[in-house]
């Protein structure tokens, strides 16, 4: 079996015959095929080099998503397992006529319809319940002490990991996260893989990473079932909600994952406070404009969520759940304080 690294390689070496087969919803623009995304829709947010040193190596600007030709295969076409994702290659490597169109060739292949969350369904429903897994004692390790009531929250015991730099292909336990729609559905997931020793996160270079399509959508946290929401949080972080809903479990909060994700959430009818858990960075304040911006838009008062240190994980961790509720009775509207914290 050849190695992931050289598939790698292969796949490279027929970059835009392999975008024409997996995106044939894109186009040739320059040195670049562009497409909307993995699910191969229409757009230009998705772009793939055809020359140079970077050949085969794809990035969407919309969803921070990136990798290899082979992690394209992968996506595109749902699959979850490295044997399944390398049989998929190699079988593209052997079809004939692999050599890209001359220029002035048009594209005749009609799109194919891959929704971006079969793939994250599938990986899903191979998790296990939270409780007592490996990935609620990390969690509780960062003060998190009950994620497992949390239904958006799942373990994976072995879940596949391939280094995006080597090629080379491991698995390591994950804590998996659902992204959803508004309806409910999931439309992706979200990895944070860990040290099977208990010691953190795994020791790879990007240890978290999203699949599936998160624009718009959110992994949730206390969202009631056909209810109105009329006040709620969001922020980017995974850990930074968990904390904040560690010490506030009656108000729904969502984690988009991404300061782009952030300023791309759409709040649910009906809201009419949104609180936005601030983060430092020059991306988190992006993300927290561009749905502040949004919300005023639809009529909503957003109100930015500050903490004292670091981030609300690193102040629930170090301050402590009392100190923590402290500074968010000062920062919230004064009704929300008296129904959603304790006396």
């Amino acid at each position: 079996m050849l190695p992931a690294s050289e598939l790698a390689d292969r796949l490279a070496h027929h970059a835009e015959a392999v975008c024409r087969h997996y995106l044939s919803a894109g186009r040739r623009a320059g040195n670049y095929w562009i497409v909307g995304d993995v699910a191969n829709s229409k757009g230009k947010s998705l772009y793939v080099h055809l020359t140079g040193p970077r050949k085969g190596r794809w990035t969407d600007t919309a969803t921070a998503q990136y990798g290899d030709l082979l992690d394209l295969v992968r996506e595109t076409c749902g699959l979850v397992d490295f044997r399944d994702v390398a049989e998929e290659a190699r079988r593209f490597l052997c079809e004939p006529n692999l050599a890209s169109p001359e220029r002035g060739d048009t594209l005749t292949d009609q799109p194919i319809d891959r929704p971006a969350g079969e793939r994250a369904r599938r990986l899903f429903g191979m998790t296990l319940p939270l409780s007592g897994t490996l990935a609620d004692s990390y969690l509780r390790q960062r003060g998190i002490l009950r994620a497992s009531l949390h239904s958006a929250l799942r373990f994976h015991p072995s879940c596949y990991y391939r280094d995006l730099v080597s090629g080379r292909t491991s698995s390591y336990p994950a804590l998996i996260a659902a992204v959803t729609d508004r309806a409910g559905m999931i439309t992706g997931v979200h990895r944070t893989w860990l040290d099977p020793g208990g010691e953190g996160k795994a020791k790879v270079d990007d240890p978290r990473r999203a699949l599936g399509g998160l624009l718009g959508n959110a992994v949730r946290f206390g969202f009631p079932v056909h209810a109105p929401v009329p006040v709620m949080a969001a922020g980017e972080g995974l850990e930074t909600i968990l904390s904040l809903s560690h010490v506030m479990p009656g108000m729904p909060m969502v984690s988009a994952l991404t300061a782009n994700h952030l300023a791309a959430f759409r709040p649910p009818a009906g809201c009419l406070r949104l609180y936005v858990a601030a983060d430092a960075d020059a991306a988190g304040r992006h993300g927290i404009e561009g749905l502040s911006r949004h919300a005023q838009v639809l009529g909503i008062l957003p109100l930015v969520l500050t903490p004292e240190l670091g981030d609300f994980n690193e102040d629930l961790r170090r301050l402590g759940p009392g100190r923590l509720l402290a500074n968010l009775r000062a920062q919230l509207a004064p009704e929300d304080a008296q129904a959603l914290l304790p006396a």
